[in-house]
């Protein structure tokens, strides 16, 4: 529907100033209106992927923090150190752990939480 009115606006994608016939016109053109669209599609695009590479980052320590046992590797994973320095804080006797087996070292979540509470 068209009117008799004519605003001056600025295109909210190119910035050049046009005539609009009504109040609510925000793009100069049909071309700059597909263009906005399709930069809209891509924004949003690019933050669902985002969302999931995070999501994806903080699953594994998510289900660590779940868990009540714990490998050597992921007391590894959930300190953000080496295999090596798990080894050997608990060598110093700063985590217990329990050998079940020679290649089979597990550690209660609760003593990894126990060393950042004093």
């Amino acid at each position: 529907m068209s009117s008799n009115i004519k605003v001056q606006r600025i295109c909210q994608h190119c910035g050049k100033e046009f005539t609009a016939r009504t109040t609510v016109t925000r793009y100069c053109g049909d071309n700059c209106a597909k263009q906005a669209y399709k930069a809209r599609i891509r924004v949003a695009k690019v933050e669902i992927s985002n969302i999931e590479t995070q999501r994806i980052i903080i699953k594994p320590i998510e289900e660590l923090k779940a868990k009540e046992f714990l490998t050597v590797r992921d007391v590894a994973t959930l300190l953000s150190c080496s295999r090596r320095t798990a080894y050997r804080l608990i060598e110093q006797g700063n985590i217990k752990a329990v050998n079940l087996a020679q290649r089979k070292t597990l550690v209660k979540r609760s003593d990894i939480d126990k060393l950042f509470i004093n």
